[in-house]
């Protein structure tokens, strides 16, 4: 279902160039967050760990992802747990894919170095491109 307009002005910039799946599955999910955390920041962590499931940050959007499932181990949390937690994020970066996934996506985004890093690495240097990407984005 396409989001109105109301919705669409209150997406990030990065779900603004996305798929119109990704912004459902977070919109849809921000709502039913802000009926039981009101609208702040535990309400848009909640909407962005479900979108996490499906979908990776892949330069300055989000790209369904080939397998469902967490993203990272903040993602991997659940409930209370996860709002509560100072685990840190990969950023959007599918860090539970395999090492060829993330190299192939390290090569699309230009990612020099890719071929030497580890799987740690890579996902930093994949979240860091994708930061870079996001913020030309936002200029423009």
């Amino acid at each position: 279902m396409a989001l109105n307009k109301q919705e669409k002005k209150r997406l990030p910039g990065t779900l603004a160039r996305s798929p119109e799946k990704a912004q459902d599955t977070y919109m849809h999910t921000l709502e039913a967050a802000e009926k039981v955390h009101g609208d702040g920041e535990a309400a848009h962590r909640i909407a962005f760990g479900s979108l996490k499931h499906s979908f990776e940050k892949v330069g300055d959007h989000w790209e369904a992802k080939d397998e469902p499932g967490p993203s990272d181990a903040q993602d991997a949390k659940r409930g209370a747990e996860a709002l509560d937690s100072d685990t840190p994020t990969a950023g959007g970066v599918n860090a539970n894919a395999s090492k060829a996934h993330l190299l192939e996506l390290a090569r699309r985004l230009d990612v020099t170095g890719r071929s030497q890093m580890t799987k740690a690495k890579l996902v930093a240097a994949i979240d860091k491109a994708n930061q870079r990407a996001t913020a030309r984005a936002s200029r423009n």
